[in-house]
Formats: C-alpha cells, structure tokens, sequence
C-alpha cells in the first residue's frame, strides 16, 4: 500500500442522508480548444442508457468511464436537491487537458437514460454494476483502448468496487470521497453529526436499524424531512446499499486502485479512506487537504463556505485531484 498527501495550493447531500453501443450520428454537443463531447448510447434493460465521451483533439493515451454518486445527479454532477457544481463535467475537461478521454453517464431511469427503466428507484447495486459493464464494452468500441478505467465518485466508487469484481477489461480503479464503512454506519453519523437533527434521531435510528436488517419502515408518523430521506420508494435500494462492506469489496479488487480524498469533505471523512486503503494491498491514498465532496477547493473551515461550492458551477476542480488521476494511470500502465 502506497500512502501520499498533496498539500497544493444546514445541507449534507441528502442523497447519501437523504455489447454493441450507438453513437448518435457523429453530434458534437460542445467543445473547446483542448477537446470535443460526443453524446454516446449504450444498451439498458428496456431503453438505452446515454452519455457523453470527452476526447482530447490529440489522441488519447486513455480512457475512463466516469460514475456518478447518489441519487438524482447528472452526468455533469448535478442534482435537483441543490447541488451545481459541475464536478464531472469538469473532471472530463481536466483528464482531456491532459491527454485523457473519458465517458460520463446518466444513471438507468434518470437524464438521458430514463428510458432504461421503468422506475429508476426500483435498482440495486447490481444493476449499476452491470451498466457500467454496458458502457466499458461502449467505451472500449469508440476509444480503441486495451482496457477502461473506471472512476467513482461517493457511492459510485462502490458500483466501481463492485464491477472490477467481475471479469472485463478494466484497467483499474479511480475512488474519489468513497465511503469506507457501511451506509448505515455513515447514515448514522452524519445524523448525529449535526446538532439541528437531535430532535429526529430516535425515529431516524430505528428507521436506520429497520433497513439495515432489511424490513420496511412505515414513515407516515415521521417528521417530513425524515419522510423524505426513508420514503418508501428508496427504501428497498437503501436495504440494498446496507448489505455491502466497502472494506471487504476492496479487498476482493486485484486491480490498481487509486484512493482520493479530501480533507474538507463534510460527508465522508480522512478516516473512510484510509480505511479502504488498509483493505487493499494494491491501493494508493491520496489525501487532498482543502478539497471537499465535490471536489472544490475550500480555504476555510466554515460549513458555510463549504456549501456555498456545492451551487457554484463556475469553480473548477481542484487541479492537484486531475493530476493525481493523471500520474497514478500512467504510473499503472
């Protein structure tokens, strides 16, 4: 296990609390001086899932299949529950700058992949798996590339962990603000961690213990933010989420695996990520001091400022993540 630190220059996501492929004619959606995105298809249960593959105008030396967190969020990084920050749309335009194609997704049900399934809360872990699956057998196709990357952000670092347990060509695995406990356990925390919650705790705990042992909860007595972060609708993927132990998915990867956290993130703490590196002989952990969840550079400790970069489209990726991916791929190869 390799361990480095760079030290370069109230709402927690309530969606963790709370073999053939298409290109759609040659469209480009929107480009610039360093690269170019082209909307791509890939097969789904019921309809097509989409994406968009980012290309350098030189030619690429490698590709990454981009995966993104918990719910409702985009293939940009964005959701309906506050959250602007363009995080992947800026992750794919830093890899090209720096010689890398990547392939950001909408999840089955959701975006542009809403077609795929009929309810896009009726999935599991699993399912997710096996559209990343779809999308390395697309991505392989257009790029041309021996093997795909993959990279997961939050809970897609999970997904990442669960499809490199199957055998595709996959080069390795990029995990950016992954939990390195149970959901439960990082659910539980991250109630308690917020003083405003005290008076919901109990409820939210049992709910909690419910799930974990794979029950449902009946919410019509609970406070309405607590009915909407157990709605009945999620329940039956958040059982599914509770079954994993991110530890024992990562020691089950033989692949190279790169481990990226950051030391702001009011979601997932240092401790998960190092965690998940003691799990794996084959990990490298990067910790990124002033980095946050969405992979924003934040001066300070105040929550407030913390936050303010999660609705803030304008603010690029920390450069010292984009270079981290960059050396530890090509270090890999």
């Amino acid at each position: 296990m390799t361990l480095l630190r760079l030290t370069g220059c109230g709402r927690v996501l309530l969606t963790l609390l709370m073999a053939a492929f298409t290109l759609i004619g040659d469209h480009v959606v929107s480009g610039n001086a360093q690269s170019s995105e082209t909307v791509l298809q890939a097969p789904g249960p019921l309809g097509s899932l989409e994406g968009v593959l980012q290309t350098p105008d030189a030619t690429a030396s490698a590709t990454i299949l981009i995966i993104p967190g918990s719910g409702p969020t985009d293939r940009d990084g964005n959701n309906s529950l506050g959250v602007s920050a363009a995080t992947y749309r800026y992750l794919a335009q830093g890899l090209a700058k720096a010689g890398i194609s990547s392939v950001r997704i909408d999840k089955r049900g959701m975006f542009g992949s809403r077609n795929a399934v009929e309810d896009a809360n009726n999935v599991t872990l699993a399912d997710y798996a096996d559209d990343v699956h779809a999308w390395i057998k697309v991505a392989q196709a257009q790029s041309g590339q021996p093997c795909i990357w993959l990279l997961g952000h939050s809970e897609g670092a999970l997904v990442a962990m669960l499809a490199a347990q199957r055998n595709a060509p996959i080069c390795g695995l990029v995990l950016i603000a992954s939990p390195g406990r149970k959901f439960a356990d990082v659910l539980r925390q991250q109630l308690r961690d917020n003083p405003a919650n005290k008076p919901l705790l109990d409820d939210a705990i049992a709910a909690i213990n419910e799930l974990e042992a794979g029950r449902k909860v009946d919410v019509g007595k609970f406070h309405p933010a607590l009915q909407g972060l157990f709605a009945p609708q999620v329940q039956g993927f958040m059982s599914d989420l509770m079954a994993y132990d991110p530890v024992k998915m990562i020691s089950k990867v033989s692949l190279p695996v790169l481990i990226l956290q950051g030391g702001r993130d009011i979601q997932v703490p240092v401790s998960d990520a190092e965690q998940l590196h003691a799990g794996s002989s084959n990990s490298t952990l990067v910790l990124l001091p002033d980095v946050n969840h969405v992979l924003k550079e934040v001066g300070t400790d105040s929550r407030e400022d913390n936050l303010a970069t999660y609705a803030n489209p304008s603010l690029p990726v920390k450069p010292d993540l984009i270079d981290a991916i960059v050396e530890f791929m090509a270090g890999a190869r």
